[in-house]
């Protein structure tokens, strides 16, 4: 916070890097650098690369800002006509202080009032032009990109020569230390066991398969197949499907289930990879990690 601020207080954009691993605290800091623009009487806008991930922050964020008498709103692609016109309204006439969103952020019809500050999350999914186009629609604004991926700091200056970096090297106190486990495909009997007694007491898992459904030409396991067999074994309704393929309501509906702990098992692709925050899950298989 104390380079944020020592950058936001320079006649000059800031143009930062918050590297920290997942858990780490980004979303804070993002936040009190977001409240230090609408303090300057600004407004803020988060960009998040899936809706799952946008509309997770919204729901973190918009408490934060409600408690201090400030308004948040979500601008995602899964809006009705009149949802969409009526947030573009209130995000052109300041209605709104902070506005999370999508890819929907970049388009055209999205006018602010005064944007001071950006965040982009997980900023390697964007493209340099695309943060620029979002930095574009206010006058200079700060921008703040985080990104969970850790990368050595020589690198890091070859690949993001144009920011300064920060770095969150240590995680919240209390966390608990991962156990990492490489399972042979003939002790698969005592892996599901293993499952069966975590669900049992409570908690959740993720299966994650590297494809959505079956390849003729590989014989790798797919989510489809995979979610039929383990709904087979564990009941239909205890396990939840997610893949890209998915339309944006059933995603909706199969995370939130997850989230409220409807779903015991979610059997997902690599699209759970950013943003999936489910404390109560504390299991994750991971088939064929080499692809």
């Amino acid at each position: 916070m104390d380079e944020i601020i020592r950058d936001i207080s320079r006649p000059i954009p800031m143009n930062r890097l918050l590297q920290g691993d997942v858990g780490s605290g980004k979303t804070v800091v993002a936040v009190m650098f977001m409240l230090c623009a609408v303090d300057a009487g600004c407004q803020a806008a988060l960009m998040a690369p899936t809706e799952i991930l946008a509309r997770q922050h919204y729901e973190n964020v918009r408490g934060w800002f409600e408690s201090l008498g400030l308004r948040a709103t979500l601008l995602s692609g899964s809006l009705t006509a009149k949802e969409r016109a009526e947030t573009l309204e209130g995000i052109r006439t300041a209605r709104y202080d902070l506005v999370v969103g999508t890819h929907a952020l970049l388009e055209d019809d999205v006018r602010f009032s005064r944007l001071g500050a950006v965040v982009v999350d997980e900023q390697h999914r964007f493209g340099v032009l695309q943060r620029n186009r979002l930095s574009a629609k206010g006058e200079h604004p700060h921008v703040l990109v985080m990104t969970a991926t850790p990368i050595p700091r020589t690198l890091t200056l070859s690949v993001y020569g144009d920011l300064s970096v920060s770095v969150i090297d240590e995680l919240p106190p209390g966390r608990k230390k991962i156990t990492t486990k490489s399972v042979p495909k003939t002790s698969r009997d005592n892996l599901l066991l293993f499952l069966k007694k975590a669900m049992g007491s409570g908690r959740q898992v993720y299966w994650v398969c590297p494809l959505v459904e079956d390849n003729e030409d590989l014989s790798i396991p797919s989510a489809e197949r995979r979610f039929e067999q383990l709904a087979n074994l564990f009941g239909a309704g205890r396990v939840g499907l997610l893949h890209g393929r998915l339309n944006a309501g059933e995603k909706e509906k199969t995370m939130s289930a997850f989230i409220r702990n409807k779903i015991k098992m979610l059997v997902a692709t690599t699209v759970i990879e950013v943003g999936i925050d489910v404390p109560n899950a504390t299991v994750m298989v991971i088939e064929e990690t080499h692809r």
